[in-house]
């Protein structure tokens, strides 16, 4: 990847310094209540009643800071904590009365404030703002997300192949059998790679919350020659451009690998993965394997600098 410039850093801080005190987060009274962000958040977040274990995965929490701050609201009784009796290793955290009459003000505030920020805005520029915040959550988002190599065996490329499968399967006519999918050796060490994408909780694909939500796999077809397979997101990370960083993922490690040409074979009904080959560079070829799920088969020649 090319290096950030300075001046993009910079811009970013700005932004986030600027917004963070527009909106109130560095007041311990946020909204004018009698609380911090990470409380009302919380609060908010809670509910009619979650797991901490969900809420920590939600939120990309730290164990230790989500309890306290479950204390502390429970301190305060705004919710209760409790073990359900179909599970004793769940603590669930449901708002008492108090806790969602905050919740209604805190909703009440919140709206209030978003509106006096837009009220001072022309019709167009409120359209021309929010389709700016649109777009700056969709690239945080991509940001946030982290592509990993991880062995073809590993749950989380299996669970992911799981998906995938039940995915188009729902979509080809004929359905999809899963016999069809790479063998774990195939897509693991010198043979090949298999990347996951994951989203959510911090420090990558080992932090806390961390979920995946896309995949993509290269295996060796003949000498110089790479096959990619299986490239996938989840429902929920879709239109973020994801698809196109996992494909530039698996080029690059096709490279380290001394491959200097990829392909790749797609059903008719996948039109849109067809356009995204197209436009990152695939030529339409002859077919170069007999797939009983090819109808169209693509190409394409590896520069020697990297995909990203």
């Amino acid at each position: 990847m090319e290096p950030v410039a300075v001046e993009d850093v910079a811009d970013l801080r700005r932004f986030n310094r600027y917004f963070t005190r527009r909106i109130g987060v560095l007041d311990d009274h946020y909204l004018g209540q009698d609380r911090p962000l990470g409380e009302a958040r919380l609060l908010f977040e809670i509910g009619d009643g979650v797991s901490l274990r969900e809420l920590r995965t939600r939120l990309g929490l730290d164990a230790g800071y989500l309890s306290r701050l479950a204390r502390a609201l429970e301190a305060q009784g705004m919710v209760r904590v409790g073990v359900p009796p179909h599970d004793n290793r769940l603590r669930i955290v449901e708002p008492t009365p108090a806790g969602r009459v905050e919740v209604e003000e805190q909703n009440r505030r919140a709206d209030a404030l978003a509106a006096g920020l837009l009220q001072a805005l022309t019709p167009d520029q409120r359209a021309e703002l929010t389709g700016a915040l649109a777009a700056a959550e969709r690239l945080l988002r991509l940001a946030g997300i982290t592509v990993e190599v991880v062995d073809g065996a590993a749950p989380d490329a299996r669970a992911c192949l799981d998906a995938y499968a039940a995915d188009i399967d729902a979509r080809f006519p004929e359905g999809f059998d899963a016999s069809d999918l790479v063998g774990p050796e195939e897509v693991s060490g010198e043979a090949g790679a298999f990347l996951v994408a994951y989203e959510g909780g911090y420090g990558g694909a080992e932090g806390p919350g961390a979920r995946p939500v896309g995949c993509g796999a290269l295996r060796r077809l003949e000498p110089g020659v790479g096959e990619i397979r299986h490239v996938w997101v989840h429902r929920d990370a879709r239109r973020l451009g994801l698809a196109r960083r996992l494909l530039a993922g698996l080029e690059d490690e096709a490279r380290a690998r001394g491959l200097d040409v990829v392909r790749l074979d797609t059903h008719r009904t996948l039109t849109e993965a067809q356009a995204m080959y197209r436009a990152c560079g695939y030529t339409e070829i002859p077919a170069y394997v007999d797939h009983v799920y090819a109808h169209h088969w693509f190409e394409k020649r590896l520069a020697d600098g990297p995909a990203s």
